[in-house]
Protein backbone atom coordinates (compact mmCIF):
# COMPACT_ATOMS: atom_id res chain seq x y z
CA UNK A 1 0.00 0.00 0.00
CA UNK A 2 2.88 2.07 0.72
CA UNK A 3 3.60 2.65 -3.12
CA UNK A 4 2.23 4.45 -6.13
CA UNK A 5 2.86 2.34 -8.83
CA UNK A 6 3.79 -0.99 -9.65
CA UNK A 7 6.09 -2.51 -12.48
CA UNK A 8 6.96 -6.01 -13.08
CA UNK A 9 10.19 -7.33 -14.28
CA UNK A 10 8.95 -10.81 -13.57
CA UNK A 11 10.04 -14.49 -15.62
CA UNK A 12 6.90 -16.24 -15.50
CA UNK A 13 3.15 -15.90 -15.79
CA UNK A 14 2.39 -17.64 -12.49
CA UNK A 15 4.22 -14.45 -11.07
CA UNK A 16 2.91 -12.01 -12.66
CA UNK A 17 -0.94 -13.53 -12.00
CA UNK A 18 0.05 -13.64 -7.95
CA UNK A 19 0.94 -9.42 -8.36
CA UNK A 20 -2.11 -8.79 -10.30
CA UNK A 21 -5.10 -10.59 -8.09
CA UNK A 22 -3.18 -9.22 -5.14
CA UNK A 23 -3.39 -5.75 -6.66
CA UNK A 24 -7.06 -6.13 -7.31
CA UNK A 25 -7.20 -7.73 -4.17
CA UNK A 26 -6.38 -4.06 -2.29
CA UNK A 27 -9.00 -2.25 -4.55
CA UNK A 28 -10.94 -0.13 -1.86
CA UNK A 29 -13.82 1.57 -3.71
CA UNK A 30 -14.27 4.13 -1.11
CA UNK A 31 -10.50 5.05 -1.20
CA UNK A 32 -8.96 5.67 -4.40
CA UNK A 33 -5.03 5.50 -3.41
CA UNK A 34 -5.82 1.26 -3.13
CA UNK A 35 -5.79 1.58 -6.65
CA UNK A 36 -2.31 0.65 -8.02
CA UNK A 37 -1.51 1.61 -11.84
CA UNK A 38 0.69 -2.23 -13.03
CA UNK A 39 3.16 -1.48 -15.62
CA UNK A 40 4.37 -4.85 -16.87
CA UNK A 41 7.17 -5.91 -19.38
CA UNK A 42 8.14 -9.03 -21.00
CA UNK A 43 11.00 -10.20 -23.39
CA UNK A 44 10.81 -13.77 -25.10
CA UNK A 45 14.04 -13.70 -27.79
CA UNK A 46 13.12 -11.07 -30.26
CA UNK A 47 9.16 -10.70 -29.21
CA UNK A 48 8.22 -8.51 -26.00
CA UNK A 49 5.53 -6.71 -25.24
CA UNK A 50 4.49 -3.48 -22.97
CA UNK A 51 0.89 -3.07 -20.91
CA UNK A 52 -0.62 -0.73 -18.56
CA UNK A 53 -3.30 -2.43 -15.94
CA UNK A 54 -5.55 -0.45 -13.86
CA UNK A 55 -7.00 -2.85 -11.44
CA UNK A 56 -10.78 -3.27 -11.64
CA UNK A 57 -10.83 -0.97 -14.19
CA UNK A 58 -8.95 -1.77 -17.54
CA UNK A 59 -8.15 -5.70 -19.05
CA UNK A 60 -5.96 -7.26 -16.13
CA UNK A 61 -3.48 -9.81 -16.48
CA UNK A 62 -6.00 -12.62 -16.17
CA UNK A 63 -8.17 -11.48 -18.49
CA UNK A 64 -4.93 -11.69 -21.18
CA UNK A 65 -4.21 -15.17 -19.98
CA UNK A 66 -5.17 -17.26 -23.50
CA UNK A 67 -2.76 -14.49 -25.44
CA UNK A 68 -0.06 -16.71 -23.09
CA UNK A 69 -1.58 -20.04 -23.62
CA UNK A 70 1.55 -22.82 -22.15
CA UNK A 71 3.09 -24.27 -24.55
CA UNK A 72 2.12 -27.43 -26.10
CA UNK A 73 4.09 -30.66 -24.88
CA UNK A 74 6.10 -32.77 -28.08
CA UNK A 75 4.73 -36.40 -27.72
CA UNK A 76 7.36 -39.07 -26.68
CA UNK A 77 6.53 -41.18 -29.84
CA UNK A 78 7.30 -38.34 -31.87
CA UNK A 79 10.59 -37.55 -30.03
CA UNK A 80 11.63 -41.41 -29.94
CA UNK A 81 10.38 -41.82 -33.69
CA UNK A 82 10.67 -39.59 -36.32
CA UNK A 83 12.20 -35.86 -35.42
CA UNK A 84 11.19 -33.20 -37.02
CA UNK A 85 12.84 -30.17 -35.29
CA UNK A 86 16.59 -29.74 -33.86
CA UNK A 87 15.01 -29.63 -30.51
CA UNK A 88 13.23 -33.04 -30.87
CA UNK A 89 16.69 -34.25 -31.21
CA UNK A 90 18.22 -32.72 -27.97
CA UNK A 91 15.26 -34.40 -25.82
CA UNK A 92 15.99 -37.37 -27.40
CA UNK A 93 19.79 -37.16 -26.29
CA UNK A 94 18.36 -36.20 -23.10
CA UNK A 95 15.16 -38.10 -22.17
CA UNK A 96 16.11 -41.32 -23.57
CA UNK A 97 19.83 -41.64 -24.82
CA UNK A 98 20.96 -40.65 -21.56
CA UNK A 99 18.98 -43.20 -19.66
CA UNK A 100 19.78 -45.79 -22.31
CA UNK A 101 23.72 -45.15 -22.35
CA UNK A 102 24.35 -43.39 -18.66
CA UNK A 103 20.99 -44.20 -16.16
CA UNK A 104 23.44 -44.84 -13.45
CA UNK A 105 24.81 -40.98 -13.86
CA UNK A 106 22.47 -38.41 -12.88
CA UNK A 107 21.71 -35.93 -15.15
CA UNK A 108 22.68 -32.07 -13.87
CA UNK A 109 22.19 -29.09 -16.55
CA UNK A 110 24.54 -27.22 -14.95
CA UNK A 111 27.71 -29.90 -15.53
CA UNK A 112 29.10 -28.65 -19.20
CA UNK A 113 30.29 -32.69 -19.33
CA UNK A 114 26.65 -33.55 -19.27
CA UNK A 115 25.35 -31.03 -21.34
CA UNK A 116 28.69 -31.44 -23.92
CA UNK A 117 27.23 -35.24 -24.40
CA UNK A 118 23.41 -34.68 -24.49
CA UNK A 119 25.06 -31.93 -27.62
CA UNK A 120 27.00 -34.69 -29.52
CA UNK A 121 23.96 -37.13 -28.79
CA UNK A 122 21.42 -35.06 -30.49
CA UNK A 123 23.94 -33.79 -33.56
CA UNK A 124 24.63 -37.95 -34.22
CA UNK A 125 20.71 -38.07 -34.03
CA UNK A 126 19.96 -35.05 -36.18
CA UNK A 127 22.17 -36.02 -39.10
CA UNK A 128 20.43 -39.68 -39.18
CA UNK A 129 17.56 -37.77 -39.93
CA UNK A 130 19.54 -34.82 -42.10
CA UNK A 131 17.96 -32.19 -39.61
CA UNK A 132 19.98 -29.17 -39.48
CA UNK A 133 20.64 -26.64 -36.56
CA UNK A 134 21.57 -28.53 -33.56
CA UNK A 135 23.86 -25.52 -31.62
CA UNK A 136 25.53 -26.06 -28.09
CA UNK A 137 23.49 -23.08 -27.30
CA UNK A 138 19.87 -24.21 -28.36
CA UNK A 139 20.91 -27.45 -26.01
CA UNK A 140 21.31 -25.35 -23.26
CA UNK A 141 17.95 -23.92 -23.97
CA UNK A 142 16.29 -26.56 -24.47
CA UNK A 143 17.65 -28.50 -21.22
CA UNK A 144 17.39 -25.88 -18.91
CA UNK A 145 14.12 -24.70 -20.49
CA UNK A 146 15.66 -21.42 -21.28
CA UNK A 147 14.56 -18.68 -24.18
CA UNK A 148 18.06 -16.40 -25.02
CA UNK A 149 17.53 -12.77 -23.97
CA UNK A 150 18.20 -10.89 -27.07
CA UNK A 151 19.45 -7.10 -25.38
CA UNK A 152 18.08 -4.79 -28.16
CA UNK A 153 14.37 -6.16 -27.25
CA UNK A 154 15.00 -5.97 -23.41
CA UNK A 155 16.63 -2.35 -24.32
CA UNK A 156 12.94 -1.73 -26.42
CA UNK A 157 10.64 -3.10 -23.85
CA UNK A 158 12.42 -1.38 -20.68
CA UNK A 159 12.06 1.85 -22.62
CA UNK A 160 8.51 1.17 -23.01
CA UNK A 161 7.35 0.39 -19.40
CA UNK A 162 9.59 3.43 -18.33
CA UNK A 163 7.80 5.77 -20.46
CA UNK A 164 4.12 4.71 -19.23
CA UNK A 165 5.49 4.98 -15.53
CA UNK A 166 6.69 8.63 -16.42
CA UNK A 167 3.70 9.12 -18.55
CA UNK A 168 1.03 8.16 -15.30
CA UNK A 169 3.48 9.63 -12.70
CA UNK A 170 3.58 13.30 -14.35
CA UNK A 171 0.38 13.53 -16.40
CA UNK A 172 2.74 14.44 -19.11
CA UNK A 173 0.71 12.41 -21.62
CA UNK A 174 -2.03 9.95 -21.61
CA UNK A 175 -0.91 6.47 -21.29
CA UNK A 176 -1.01 3.19 -23.12
CA UNK A 177 -4.20 1.51 -23.51
CA UNK A 178 -3.15 -0.84 -22.53
CA UNK A 179 -0.86 -3.55 -24.37
CA UNK A 180 1.43 -3.09 -27.15
CA UNK A 181 3.21 -5.79 -28.51
CA UNK A 182 6.86 -5.76 -30.16
CA UNK A 183 8.49 -8.35 -32.79
CA UNK A 184 12.10 -8.04 -34.29
CA UNK A 185 12.20 -11.15 -35.51
CA UNK A 186 12.13 -9.93 -39.65
CA UNK A 187 12.47 -5.84 -39.03
CA UNK A 188 10.26 -3.69 -36.38
CA UNK A 189 7.21 -4.45 -36.06
CA UNK A 190 4.68 -3.02 -33.10
CA UNK A 191 1.09 -3.15 -32.72
CA UNK A 192 -0.86 -1.66 -30.17
CA UNK A 193 -4.32 -2.26 -29.18
CA UNK A 194 -6.85 -1.96 -25.95
CA UNK A 195 -7.25 -5.63 -24.74
CA UNK A 196 -11.06 -6.36 -23.82
CA UNK A 197 -12.27 -6.94 -19.95
CA UNK A 198 -14.07 -9.91 -19.31
CA UNK A 199 -16.88 -10.22 -17.43
CA UNK A 200 -16.33 -13.80 -16.62
CA UNK A 201 -13.09 -13.10 -15.48
CA UNK A 202 -12.27 -15.34 -12.88
CA UNK A 203 -9.57 -12.33 -10.95
CA UNK A 204 -11.64 -9.11 -12.13
CA UNK A 205 -14.78 -9.97 -13.46
CA UNK A 206 -18.70 -10.67 -11.20
CA UNK A 207 -19.73 -13.28 -13.88
CA UNK A 208 -19.31 -16.67 -13.43
CA UNK A 209 -17.51 -18.67 -16.42
CA UNK A 210 -18.60 -21.94 -18.20
CA UNK A 211 -16.48 -24.53 -19.26
CA UNK A 212 -17.68 -27.21 -21.66
CA UNK A 213 -16.41 -30.41 -19.89
CA UNK A 214 -16.76 -34.56 -21.24
CA UNK A 215 -19.30 -36.06 -19.15
CA UNK A 216 -16.99 -39.00 -19.11
CA UNK A 217 -13.84 -37.73 -17.72
CA UNK A 218 -12.87 -38.58 -14.38
CA UNK A 219 -12.78 -35.75 -11.57
CA UNK A 220 -8.42 -36.31 -11.61
CA UNK A 221 -8.15 -36.00 -15.57
CA UNK A 222 -10.69 -32.72 -15.33
CA UNK A 223 -8.05 -31.10 -12.98
CA UNK A 224 -5.21 -32.16 -14.67
CA UNK A 225 -6.94 -30.76 -18.16
CA UNK A 226 -7.36 -27.34 -16.41
CA UNK A 227 -3.84 -26.52 -16.59
CA UNK A 228 -3.58 -27.11 -20.28
CA UNK A 229 -6.21 -25.13 -21.10
CA UNK A 230 -5.48 -21.59 -22.20
CA UNK A 231 -8.14 -20.02 -20.52
CA UNK A 232 -7.35 -21.78 -16.90
CA UNK A 233 -3.74 -22.90 -16.57
CA UNK A 234 -4.57 -24.03 -12.72
CA UNK A 235 -1.57 -25.84 -12.11
CA UNK A 236 -2.25 -27.03 -8.53
CA UNK A 237 -6.37 -26.03 -8.45
CA UNK A 238 -8.67 -27.51 -5.43
CA UNK A 239 -11.95 -27.79 -6.28
CA UNK A 240 -16.06 -27.84 -4.88
CA UNK A 241 -19.12 -27.15 -5.50
CA UNK A 242 -21.58 -24.90 -3.87
CA UNK A 243 -22.43 -27.93 -1.34
CA UNK A 244 -19.25 -29.57 -0.85
CA UNK A 245 -15.47 -29.99 -1.10
CA UNK A 246 -14.48 -32.19 -4.42
CA UNK A 247 -10.97 -32.03 -3.73
CA UNK A 248 -8.38 -30.39 -1.40
CA UNK A 249 -4.41 -30.05 -3.03
CA UNK A 250 -3.59 -28.94 0.62
CA UNK A 251 -4.93 -29.73 4.01
CA UNK A 252 -7.30 -27.35 4.98
CA UNK A 253 -4.74 -26.03 7.96
CA UNK A 254 -2.31 -26.13 5.23
CA UNK A 255 -2.34 -22.05 4.51
CA UNK A 256 -1.99 -21.58 8.70
CA UNK A 257 0.63 -23.49 9.19
CA UNK A 258 2.99 -22.62 6.21
CA UNK A 259 2.23 -19.31 5.97
CA UNK A 260 1.29 -16.93 3.35
CA UNK A 261 0.64 -18.69 -0.27
CA UNK A 262 -1.51 -18.88 -3.28
CA UNK A 263 -3.86 -21.73 -4.02
CA UNK A 264 -5.67 -21.84 -7.43
CA UNK A 265 -9.46 -22.43 -6.93
CA UNK A 266 -12.34 -23.91 -9.22
CA UNK A 267 -15.80 -23.36 -8.09
CA UNK A 268 -18.52 -25.77 -10.52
Amino acid sequence: MQFKIIICGLDSIEARRWINATLIGMVDPEDPESLKPLIDGGTEGFKGQARVILPTLSSCIECQLDMHAPRPAVPLCTIATIPRQPQHCIEWAHQIAWQDKRKDDTFDSDDMEHISWVYHAALERALQFHIHGVTFQMTQGVVKNIIPAIASTNAVIAASTTSEVFKIATGCNPYLENYMMYAGEEGVYTYTFEAEKKLDCPVCGNLARKMDVDPDMTLGDFIESLGERAEAQLKKPSMRTEEKTLYQRFPLNWRSTQGPTCVSSCVI
